[in-house]
């Protein structure tokens, strides 16, 4: 037995779970409403404030798709009663981001600046305070569509490992290396 899908998910007060056509999980809280699908193997109950998952054999398939789908249900519940966010920090001489709605414009050192459309299910702010990098903070009720734009975001500049430049996520630690050593 999965020892992540095994456990039901306890449905916190002000949230509704229903299960409808095809498989369909929709969670409705105080933040919003999310919508899974769940593939049509894994049986969905929901009784006693509590989610539960079940799988019909004890195939490979079937119980990777127990803890995942159980865990992505369990996402969801806790998206829409508090919510997740992302911290991106940009490292590096000259790096700015700034924010107009949901279009984030980038200055990472390249020569013209990068300007993303975040998704309207995301919110976005950007802070810069003297002495400190500038700070990208993205707030979701998806964990799934926070976590991908974050990684785009990321792709724009990786991290190098001689200086650290970089957009890197807040409290990241990068591995260092030496570079050159001195002349004799």
């Amino acid at each position: 037995m999965s020892r992540i899908g095994k456990n039901p998910v306890t449905i916190t007060s002000g949230v509704t779970v229903q299960v409808g056509e095809d498989n369909v999980v929709t969670v409705k809280g105080p933040k919003g409403e999310l919508k899974q699908f769940v593939d049509r193997d894994i049986k969905v109950e929901v009784k006693d404030g509590k989610v539960a998952l079940a799988r019909p054999t004890d195939q490979i398939r079937h119980r990777a798709m127990h803890g995942l789908y159980r865990s992505l249900v369990n996402n969801m519940v806790k998206g829409v009663t508090e919510g997740y966010s992302k911290k991106l920090e940009l490292v590096g001489v000259g790096y700015k981001a700034s924010n107009q709605g949901n279009l984030l414009d980038l200055a990472l050192g390249f020569s013209h600046n990068i300007v993303i459309e975040i998704p309207k299910e995301l919110k976005v702010t950007t802070s810069q305070e003297k002495g400190q990098n500038p700070m990208i903070l993205l707030e979701s009720i998806d964990k799934q569509l926070l976590g991908q734009v974050a990684a785009k975001i990321r792709s724009m500049r990786k991290p190098e490992p001689y200086k650290g430049k970089g957009v890197k996520f807040a409290g990241e630690v990068l591995r260092r290396k030496a570079g050159k050593s001195a002349g004799k």
